[in-house]
């Protein structure tokens, strides 16, 4: 090796990427009726709610379970 060549540099963590999820874009819709709905119907806010509620709590639970999977010696940078 030359002097001019330099060691690569160690190969650092592995990016943890989520899988594709439906729940951000339901989330929205849900947020978008009922955002619609308090100009228009009652009704649609109600349904906009609910679907937002529904999808949020799925979308933390499918968080919390792809966190979980990840191995122990993982750790957060500040």
């Amino acid at each position: 090796m030359s002097p001019l060549e330099q060691d690569a540099p160690p190969v650092g963590e592995e990016v943890h990427l989520p899988g594709p999820s439906i729940l951000p874009v339901l989330t929205a819709l849900g947020i978008t009726l009922a955002l619609v709905g308090v100009t228009t119907f009652l009704v649609l806010t109600f349904i906009g709610g609910i679907l937002t509620i529904v999808c949020a709590v799925r979308w933390v639970k499918e968080t919390r379970r792809e966190i979980d999977e990840l191995p122990l010696d993982t750790h957060v940078r500040d």
